[in-house]
């Protein structure tokens, strides 16, 4: 097998798995949507939610759902050139887009199987002051996106560095 799709498919497979059955969990355990269920008393609180939306709610109006998945999809075909291009030994980048493609397919998953959205439950705060409620595949593809950038630009530095340096 392919050095860089040994390193990727695991983390991608168990990424998308685990976001697909804990969002499973979710919709079976949690009941009726936007009841919380306290799991660190009122830190961190399991709540059903669904996004029609994409992160921190933003919207497309009547365009969320077909919009979101052109624009996911579009997105995963940048990200698998990203890997195509990758040499084997740009393990952080693989694993980076391990995380950011595992994720974003767990939510496209979401967007193309119910007209609900996404399915949102991990709810973080103290009181009324919440950060976004957000799901397995949102940390992977926050994590994943971070250290893309990291790695990107790591890896262009690298690349001006070798290049010679012109003078006049």
């Amino acid at each position: 097998m392919n050095p860089k799709l040994r390193l990727f498919l695991p983390l991608f497979l168990v990424l998308l798995l685990t976001d697909c059955t804990t969002k499973e969990l979710a919709e079976s355990r949690l009941g009726v949507p936007y009841n919380s269920h306290e799991v660190l008393g009122d830190v961190v609180r399991f709540t059903l939610a669904y996004n029609p939306g994409a992160a921190f709610s933003l919207s497309l109006g009547d365009y969320d759902r077909p919009g979101f998945i052109g624009l996911t999809l579009l997105i995963l075909t940048v990200l698998a050139w990203l890997l195509i291009e990758a040499r084997p030994e740009s393990r952080l980048r693989i694993i980076a887009l391990g995380l950011v493609m595992g994720g974003a397919v767990g939510n496209l998953l979401d967007r193309i199987r119910s007209p609900y959205g996404v399915i949102d439950f991990i709810d973080i705060g103290l009181g009324t002051v919440r950060f976004w409620t957000f799901n397995v595949a949102d940390i992977g593809v926050t994590a994943g996106a971070i250290l893309l950038a990291w790695t990107l630009w790591h890896e262009d530095a690298e690349r001006e560095a070798a290049l010679p340096t012109m003078e006049h």
